[in-house]
């Protein structure tokens, strides 16, 4: 697909036990050596969702090879939450092994327009679960990552509730309702198993802390209270990093599923996002 000067192509990277990174390359116009950013989608995203098609274009226009994809627990397929059975024992450490993949994929430039990234400048930006997995991502690979962006992205891998918690340890599965698709999304205790395990390997606060990587928080006032209030912690944490908050932005930016109009919020977190990217990545 193309839109305007730049171009979108799609890629699959197939793994064991039927798992599979489905994603796409979008590509600024001048095709020469340029900056890659690799775009995580958060808990019940995915990366066709809302702003993620839109923020790989804008990207791509400010001279960024872009790389939105699913994590192979996304619980997408063809279309919206198709593999339910995945979602229910996705992990933050299947998803850091989905990222492994990713960037093994990129350095063997087995991805579209690969032989072009230049990957002494890589990004990573993740939106809320995605933007803790961009953090985790950036601490394990220090020769990789150059930059992070989070967009109202949790401080916490624990963010359940305790209701929920307490029925998947009671009856092994719990539920989340998706008000937008009308459906229940289980979560089994692989999931808890998971994060309580990982409970250093994974603690946010700390890899913040010691992220030679500059981190620059993109988070809107309007956002959930847990998430403006982690957004404040992680900058008193480490304030070597930068933070940047979007008046009036919830926690998608006001913007829509599917978009269709971007919003003065969305906007603003874009602006931030590139300007950010152009000083420490350069396009």
């Amino acid at each position: 697909m193309v839109s305007g000067s730049i171009e979108n192509q799609s890629f699959t990277i197939s793994m064991d036990n039927d798992l599979h990174l489905r994603g796409n390359v979008h590509a600024p116009a001048a095709r020469t050596k340029k900056p890659v950013v690799i775009i995580c989608h958060g808990f019940k995203g995915f990366k066709d969702w809302n702003f993620f098609p839109h923020l790989a274009d804008t990207l791509a226009e400010n001279g960024f090879y872009a790389i939105r994809f699913n994590f192979s627990h996304s619980g997408v397929n063809k279309k919206d939450f198709d593999e339910l059975d995945k979602f229910a024992v996705n992990t933050y450490s299947r998803e850091q092994e989905d990222l492994n993949v990713l960037i093994a994929n990129i350095k063997e430039e087995k991805l579209p327009f690969s032989d072009q990234f230049d990957l002494e400048r890589v990004g990573v930006l993740g939106h809320s679960r995605g933007g803790a997995n961009a953090i985790l991502f950036a601490t394990d690979h220090p020769n990789e990552v150059k930059a992070v962006v989070t967009w109202n992205g949790v401080s916490d891998i624990d963010f359940f509730g305790e209701d929920l918690k307490k029925e998947i340890r009671e009856k092994g599965v719990g539920y989340i309702a998706n008000q937008r698709t009308n459906q229940d999304m289980p979560l089994k205790s692989k999931v808890l198993d998971d994060i309580k395990a990982n409970k250093d390997r994974f603690h946010l606060l700390s890899k913040m802390e010691s992220l030679k990587a500059p981190v620059h928080v993109v988070q809107g006032d309007a956002d959930g209270e847990w998430l403006v209030k982690g957004a404040d912690t992680m900058q008193n944490t480490a304030s070597h990093h930068s933070i940047a908050v979007i008046p009036g932005g919830n926690h998608t930016f006001n913007a829509a599923h599917p978009l269709k109009e971007t919003t003065p919020q969305l906007d603003e977190a874009m602006k931030e996002t590139v300007d950010f990217l152009n000083q420490t990545l350069g396009s």
